[in-house]
């Protein structure tokens, strides 16, 4: 364990004595064998918590879910409530961050009820309320997705922990500030204080957090559809968590990096790293990011789909030609989303002009229009045929033109299943 409480600032019986071992009691479904537990005599009991801590950090890191799992329960074994208060809820912070990557709803409501209990309590035992305080209370206020109120906390836990000299608390708000900007949609002020925490970092030697800041900041540039700054900033999470021999956000780095080059258009590519990040992890242990993955695959990736669209890039992707840069093809690219969306339905040149040129058919204006654009659009999607053989997608009627209704298209980012959740808010990326 990290921390404790000054036990001279408690008062001790504001807790109850019994809580941590009503807590273990309804922790069935986890079993902590006393006798794999040391009990050397020169160790305490609370020395003993702190080695299981720290073993536990070290298998979460190590992406090893399980036994950290069994070690932090093993470390809240030797917590005594109220002194290790904020230690325990250090605990109970990787507890929930293993339930929500294992989608483990029942442990992971379980350990934030624990949490919120005790954040609860803290205020009615503390002598003075210091910026772990805060940053602990917004921490427990974004479990239960109370943004704002989380947002609070942590601004006084940064102004606290300024005013205290507490560096790497100090960089912990930073990086809850920054994910608490990212959860409100605020992605500017994420940056800002993601820009903060670099300069931070490069006073206080902490790894993990620059690891995660780069991967957050990869998040953040992705959603602003700056691609470079977002490979760039993946690059550099990489490269320091490999320096710290930290492996468990591996799978998110490879996994974000296929996103990117997704919504880039270059789904080979994507289609390599999603691939690449489905082989580096234990799906069994890994739940969330394994569906993640998988969704990601199947959505580039379906052997029998004809053809990928992909709008806001402008790219297509067809099943023999690969992928079809449209680049400044603004009208073509009109013209197959307006036919693919309504397939099986005829557009005659009337509805054409109407519809792609917003403007009143007149054949001397349209007609050669629309049949060069049509003809110019057959050639960027259409496989080669042998002679005599119909055309594969725009199918030419007495009505007009219409998409083949037998070809099967998919339309990117459209009607995907949703499987992004998070227990508690949170990922293993996220801070503690």
């Amino acid at each position: 364990m990290d921390q404790t409480i000054d036990q001279e600032t408690m008062n001790m019986n504001s807790i109850p004595s019994g809580q941590v071992a009503d807590v273990e009691a309804a922790m069935g479904f986890v079993q902590v064998d006393e006798n794999l537990m040391p009990t050397p005599e020169s160790m305490t009991k609370h020395e003993i918590g702190r080695a299981f801590y720290q073993l536990g950090k070290l298998h979460y890191d190590k992406s090893d879910l399980v036994k950290a799992e069994m070690d932090f329960l093993k470390a809240y074994k030797c917590a005594e409530l109220p002194r290790d208060a904020f230690s325990v809820l250090k605990i109970l912070g990787f507890l929930i961050r293993i339930a929500s990557e294992r989608q483990d709803d029942e442990k992971g409501a379980f350990y934030i009820k624990e949490a919120e209990k005790i954040a609860e309590d803290l205020t009615s035992v503390l002598g003075s309320l210091n910026s772990e305080y805060f940053y602990n209370v917004g921490i427990v206020k974004n479990y239960s997705g109370k943004f704002d109120e989380a947002k609070e906390n942590f601004e006084l836990a940064y102004k606290r922990s300024k005013e205290e000299n507490e560096p790497e608390l100090l960089s912990k708000c930073l990086l809850a500030l920054a994910t608490n900007s990212y959860n409100r949609k605020d992605y500017e002020s994420s940056l800002e204080y993601l820009a903060q925490l670099n300069q931070l970092l490069k006073i206080i030697n902490k790894n993990y957090l620059q690891g995660a800041m780069f991967l957050f900041a990869a998040k953040v540039y992705t959603e602003l559809d700056l691609y470079e700054k977002a490979l760039q900033n993946y690059k550099y999470a990489n490269e320091t968590l490999q320096e710290k021999k930290c492996w468990n956000l591996y799978g998110y780095i490879l996994l974000g990096k296929g996103m990117v080059y997704k919504r880039m258009g270059d789904y080979d590519r994507a289609l390599g790293l999603f691939q690449l990040a489905q082989e580096s992890i234990d799906k069994a242990t890994f739940r969330r990011l394994a569906e993640l993955i998988d969704k990601e695959i199947k959505d580039v990736n379906d052997s029998s789909v004809d053809l990928y669209l992909d709008r806001a890039n402008r790219k297509v992707k067809e099943k023999s030609l690969g992928t079809i840069d449209f680049k400044h093809r603004f009208v073509l690219l009109e013209i197959l989303f307006l036919l693919a969306k309504n397939s099986g339905t005829y557009y005659d040149k009337d509805a054409l002009a109407k519809s792609i040129w917003k403007d009143e058919y007149n054949p001397l204006i349209h007609d050669k229009l629309i049949y060069t654009s049509v003809s110019r659009l057959r050639k960027l999607i259409e496989p080669k045929n042998e002679k005599g053989q119909k055309r594969k997608y725009i199918v030419r009627g007495k009505d007009g033109y219409t998409f083949n209704p037998l070809a099967k298209i998919r339309f990117h980012m459209e009607a995907k299943p949703q499987v992004d959740r998070t227990i508690g808010n949170v990922e293993l990326s996220s801070p503690v």
